[in-house]
């Protein structure tokens, strides 16, 4: 059984191992030079919701990139603005933890690799068509999981947003990104956000050596610090314009929110830097990623592919999704749970059996259905949906599935019949 994935994101990177672990033969097909994509300055895991969600993929045997991410933290049990229990990574050293893993579980590697085209035998894909370097190569394979991710190339961040930001994406050094359900003949969705094509990245990331010393002393014991906004430096607005709304509180907007990441990751999609230096502690405040967070941020949900509760996507045979091309889901943990899935239905698909759905008694399985209920049959592409936030992780909370007791997450898995059954050959 071969199964290449597109795209070693946080979803990526969950669909190969998965797929590993069934017994495929998997290829990784990345466009850059390194793995997880915007993971690479994220850092947020097991807020809020996110806890039950990654204990429920633990208990269900598909919490292996978990386990990474916990083996990683630079802070644990944190909270901030609207948010309890968040643990934060160190995004300087997650890719090399997350690399060696792929490759310990054998996983075959393509880095700087670019897919831009599909060969198609009826309503299959048969192969990729990439380029790698000034080579272009055929990948041919049995199922595809696309985990390409939804932001970019930088024509639609000109269009759409404030213009290219120069962000850990790279498009201008790898090239933009290319959706191969897109290539592949199918209609996919573009999101919205108060009339706006789209959404916003919803943080920036500025060098903690560029803040006052008091600052980097709160952050580096705490992992968060928060900055009151004198009222002339305070920018309206950019609430609405975030991808993350599970962010979007008044005190986001009041205040400077700062999280240890690495990075001191700065929870506003873009500050200009002039008024930013005007804020006592960010007198000499400078911008990692995006460079130009002072202007602008990366542009996301342009592209999402129409699917269906297995996350195969609808028209094609052997196309499955995650991550942000499976829907208006935010996250890391979002794109690892709905990679795992992915992964393991491409497998069941190549082995002739029946596409695993999870049942909306687990709160992975209720996302995943009720962002294809919401986007596909309802229409609405202007909401976002979390497990940290918003508008799902209150459904979470009215139907008693939010929980931080990791016994009574196993207990419940275990009742559904799901327990292990990730870690299946």
């Amino acid at each position: 059984m071969e199964i290449i994935v597109i795209g070693g994101g946080w979803g990526g990177c969950a669909a190969a191992l998965q797929a590993r672990q069934q017994g495929a033969d998997v290829l990784l097909v990345e466009r850059t030079d390194m793995l997880l994509g915007t993971g690479l300055v994220g850092g947020i895991m097991r807020n809020n919701g996110r806890y039950t969600a990654t204990e429920e993929l633990i208990a269900m045997g598909g919490g292996e990139l978990f386990a990474a991410v916990d083996g990683n933290y630079l802070h644990e049990d944190i909270g901030f603005p609207g948010h309890a229990h968040a643990s934060l990574y160190n995004v300087a050293t997650m890719e090399p933890v997350v690399r060696r893993l792929l490759a310990a579980r054998g996983v075959e590697l393509m880095m700087s690799t670019r897919v831009t085209d599909v060969e198609m035998a009826g309503s299959s894909i048969r192969a990729l068509i990439a380029k790698r370097g000034k080579d272009e190569v055929r990948l041919e394979a049995g199922a595809f999981v696309e985990a390409t991710g939804t932001a970019g190339p930088p024509a639609n961040c000109n269009r759409y947003g404030n213009g290219c930001a120069m962000c850990v994406l790279r498009c201008h050094s790898f090239g933009g990104r290319v959706s191969v359900a897109a290539k592949a003949g199918v209609a996919e969705m573009v999101g919205k956000k108060n009339g706006q094509t789209g959404a916003v990245s919803g943080s920036c990331k500025l060098l903690k050596e560029s803040l006052s010393a008091e600052i980097r002393r709160t952050l580096d014991a705490e992992g968060v610090a928060v900055v009151p906004i004198p009222d002339s430096c305070r920018l309206s607005g950019k609430l609405a314009l975030k991808a993350c709304q599970q962010y979007a509180l008044s005190e986001f907007e009041e205040n400077i929110v700062l999280l240890d990441t690495g990075h001191a990751k700065l929870m506003s999609p873009f500050f200009p830097l002039d008024r930013l230096r005007e804020i006592p502690g960010f007198e000499n405040a400078r911008y990692e990623d995006p460079y130009a967070g002072g202007l602008g941020n990366s542009v996301r949900y342009v592209g999402m592919s129409p699917r269906d509760d297995a996350l195969k996507v609808e028209g094609l045979d052997n196309l499955f999704c995650a991550g942000e091309k499976a829907g208006l889901l935010v996250g890391h943990t979002e794109a690892i749970c709905t990679g795992t899935l992915a992964g393991h239905n491409a497998v069941r698909y190549l082995a002739g059996r029946g596409p695993r759905i999870l049942p909306d008694a687990t709160v992975i399985g209720d996302a995943v259905s009720q962002v294809r209920i919401r986007m596909q049959e309802h229409g609405e592409l202007d909401k976002k949906f979390t497990f940290s936030g918003s508008i799902f992780f209150e459904r979470m909370k009215e139907r008693n599935l939010y929980s931080t007791d990791r016994k009574d997450i196993e207990r419940r898995i275990k009742e559904a019949g799901l327990a292990d059954i990730f870690r299946e050959a």
